[in-house]
């Protein structure tokens, strides 16, 4: 592929950058560029911010990736002029008005909740008990405990951020459903790609998906990196 777009990396709630690295590996030995978003989690603004810096850091066109609430970071940073698709990995991609918040709010009967505590001093964890069968099923087991203890803490604010103008009306995208997620629920993420106009693929895998299958994930932003050109 000739004069591939760099790769944007938008992590989610209460995990780093870091659960990118072996989507990383995968997308540097086919020769793509990457840049991995270190969102600080306090307010939607924030990431926002940080991730239009990772932009303007990359020469030349950008496929914008989120995972999870780094769907709704690159749906409002992904209006950038050098951004030319957004890739949705079980990700949150709310439309105008909308924040993580409000698509939560009211949960189809069935579904299965989050194991979120209450918050602290305006921050979100999830039970450590019970965060790798709620978020890392698939995961190796020492490192869905490691994910557990090295949690970040989510901001209330930042889940409360609403999208002024949601990128996904304007630009292409493409979206991984994780069929076995159990944080946000499968048909929830369907009913958000078709809203979007995705091309979506299907995949078994937890929240993690991007952590317990990277080879999927990878071929999914190659994908959309190939068809943006």
């Amino acid at each position: 592929m000739a004069n591939k777009p760099f790769i944007v990396l938008v992590h989610g709630g209460f995990v780093d950058g870091s659960g990118w690295q072996a989507v990383h590996k995968i997308l540097t030995g086919e020769g793509f560029n990457v840049r991995i978003v270190q969102n600080p989690t306090l307010s939607l603004s924030d990431d926002v911010a940080v991730t239009k810096r990772a932009i303007a850091s990359s020469d030349g066109p950008v496929i914008l990736v989120g995972h999870s609430y780094g769907g709704a970071v690159v749906s409002e940073a992904g209006t950038d002029p050098k951004v030319k698709g957004l890739v949705y990995i079980a990700a949150f991609a709310p439309d105008r008005g909308e924040s993580v918040s409000s698509l939560i709010a009211n949960p189809p009967p069935g579904a299965p909740v989050p194991p979120i505590l209450p918050p602290q001093d305006g921050f979100l964890f999830l039970d450590r008990s019970k965060f790798a069968a709620s978020f890392a099923a698939d995961v190796d087991p020492e490192l869905a405990a490691f994910m557990a203890d090295s949690q970040v803490p989510w901001g209330v604010e930042a889940l409360a951020g609403a999208i002024s103008n949601p990128a996904w009306r304007s630009k292409p995208s493409w979206y991984l459903v994780a069929a076995d997620d159990k944080m946000i629920p499968p048909p929830a993420q369907r009913s958000m790609a078709k809203r979007a106009e995705a091309k979506v693929v299907e995949s078994a895998g937890s929240h993690a998906v991007y952590v317990s299958k990277p080879k999927v994930v990878a071929e999914l932003i190659t994908r959309a990196a190939r068809e943006t050109q």
